[in-house]
């Protein structure tokens, strides 16, 4: 199966939409409201929509705050991964247990979405191999990454599995109840 890799820009905003709207929460509906804003998202339950978050993401992608990779199958994208200067994702730094070194410079890993047809396929690696390459050219020191802890779906392992993150040299930094902190070093 040949997969391209591609950085999201806002050339590619109608395939992230596409993606969103028609492919990757066709086995999960309760989840399609989430366009990927999470973890740039601090509101309140009631701020949390699926309209919003929408509009939120395109102003978002079109002004070069969300970041990440689709992953494509021919013309169809099937696979997507967020990845950002970990300072971009305000709910991440105001929930999570970060690693505290404010000389570190760091990029994070927060999301990766599947083509329910196409997990187990390897995309996800594809995806992190080109986050690894590209990153290590950005004057990055780490790459940083949450796995969720214990047996989960697919669904569940929305932040990729801890196995993924081991085969690509990630190191567990610190460890919670339900996650990991791994972080990869770039230099």
């Amino acid at each position: 199966m040949d997969i391209i890799i591609k950085p999201l820009t806002p050339e590619l905003l109608n395939d992230y939409l596409y993606f969103f709207d028609n492919i990757v929460f066709t086995d999960n509906p309760d989840w399609s409201a989430c366009y990927c804003f999470s973890f740039h998202f601090t509101g309140t339950n009631e701020q949390w929509n699926k309209e919003g978050n929408r509009s939120s993401a395109i102003r978002y992608i079109n002004e070069g705050k969300m970041l990440g990779y689709l992953a494509y199958a021919g013309d169809k994208p099937v696979g997507w991964c967020n990845v950002n200067n970990r300072q971009n994702y305000e709910r991440l730094l105001k929930y999570y247990d970060l690693i505290d070194n404010p000389n570190d410079n760091a990029c994070s890993i927060v999301c990766f979405l599947i083509d329910p047809d196409y997990r187990r396929k390897g995309i996800a690696q594809k995806i992190i191999e080109q986050i690894c390459a590209d990153y290590a050219l950005q004057n990055y020191d780490y790459i940083e990454a949450y796995p969720g802890k214990g047996k989960l779906s697919c669904e569940g392992h929305f932040k990729g599995p801890l196995e993924l993150y081991e085969k690509f040299d990630f190191k567990i930094e610190k460890e919670y109840d339900n996650y990991f902190v791994v972080r990869k070093q770039l230099k």
